[in-house]
């Protein structure tokens, strides 16, 4: 019974010895959790505004995208509007009114019936009456991102285009 006794008191006395060692090591990695995350942080902020500064760009483009094809659809409506090209550049414009800096061009561009480019203006003579009559828009606007990245440009510009038959 002796032994027994003994045999306990010696199991408890190790599993006391086990238990505080573990507590200090607990105690021990507290403050390096804390000390990697301080090294972490200044990482996680600069990949959260890189992010940020993507999404904001890629918003412009497809803004600017958008007005190129508002503005061509305004423009492919029928051959009365497809020569308004101040409308046509204002619709791309009502489209993109967020967008700081943006800028809207529109032209016809025609093609013969058996694929030809030719100008607008001479293709009567050229194809006869079978020709296509198609409204091309081009636009653009300047970005600027909020946070400046040494080497990489200051300012980026985006552009858009849509062309579309005239019906």
């Amino acid at each position: 019974m002796n032994d027994s006794t003994e045999n306990r008191s010696h199991t408890d006395m190790h599993k006391r010895t086990i238990r505080r060692l573990m507590r200090v090591i607990l105690r021990a990695n507290q403050g390096q959790a804390l000390a990697e995350f301080a090294l972490l942080l200044p990482v996680l902020v600069i990949i959260l505004l890189g992010a940020g500064e993507l999404a904001r760009l890629a918003y412009a483009s497809i803004e600017v995208t958008n007005a190129a094809h508002a503005g061509a659809e305004y423009g492919a409506q029928g051959y009365g509007t497809a020569g308004d090209f101040a409308a046509i550049e204002q619709a791309a414009a009502l489209d993109a009114q967020n967008i700081p800096g943006f800028t809207a061009t529109a032209q016809n561009v025609c093609t013969c019936n058996n694929g030809s480019s030719v100008a607008c203006d001479s293709a009567d003579a050229t194809c006869g009456t079978s020709f296509v009559v198609y409204v091309q828009v081009n636009t653009s606007a300047t970005y600027n991102p909020i946070f400046h990245c040494p080497g990489l440009p200051q300012t980026y510009t985006v552009k858009g285009q849509a062309i579309m038959r005239v019906e």
